[in-house]
């Protein structure tokens, strides 16, 4: 498969392009400034704008799918138009796949609950799950393109690639104890079964252990 990944550079985005090319994908990876430290000859690093739709059909154009490990870097208001803008760049592109790195917060955790309504969810935290439950709902509203977002657990930080993981439609991912946690190299492993199996097309899907 030839994906396109938006954010390559980012902590999920580089084990994302790492997992994908264990498994033999080719991968053209986009940052702002398209420099990489990948050595790989199935692997193209380039300069993009996420921001811009017309930058975004260009760089999807001729790829079988488009994968996104984008988050709001440094302005919480910027990625609504950076989701609208990669909407409207598959549409132009003639690109209908695309998975979706999502956020925790608009995970529910019982009845008509979700994680950011939560008391222990963080207040630092909020505005930033906002904006990522903001981007879920433009992108369930492209119907037209086969979409899957994939959110992880309260807790994804660096550690062990166990090669194991567990998933719940629409709902936060905890074990028996309460703990709801997964490390970026097995979040990545669940993306890319999912960008492979396509088994979740519009679905938003909870993963952790």
């Amino acid at each position: 498969m030839n994906v396109l990944l938006l954010g390559a550079s980012g902590r999920i985005g580089q084990r994302i392009t790492t997992e994908l090319l264990d498994r033999g994908h080719s991968v053209t990876g986009v940052s702002r400034s398209g420099d990489f430290d990948v050595d790989d000859p199935d692997f193209t690093g380039v300069a993009g704008d996420a921001t811009d739709p017309e930058s975004v059909a260009a760089l999807a154009a001729g790829h079988d799918a488009v994968a996104s490990a984008l988050g709001p870097a440094n302005d919480v208001e910027e990625f609504e138009p950076m989701t609208v803008a990669v909407i409207e760049g598959l549409r132009s592109a003639g690109v209908p796949r695309l998975v979706w790195t999502g956020g925790a917060g608009g995970l529910s955790v019982g009845p008509e609950t979700d994680l950011i309504e939560t008391e222990e969810f963080p207040d630092d935290l909020v505005d930033l799950a906002q904006v990522h439950i903001d981007a879920l709902d433009l992108i369930r509203d492209a119907d037209d393109l086969e979409w899957s977002y994939i959110a992880p657990p309260a807790v994804i930080e660096p550690g062990d690639r166990r090669g194991e993981y567990r998933t719940a439609e629409g709902s936060l991912v905890a074990d028996e104890d309460g703990e709801s946690y997964i490390s970026m190299a097995d979040f990545a492993i669940a993306f890319v079964d999912e960008l492979e199996a396509d088994d979740n097309v519009h679905t938003q899907l909870g993963v952790g252990y």
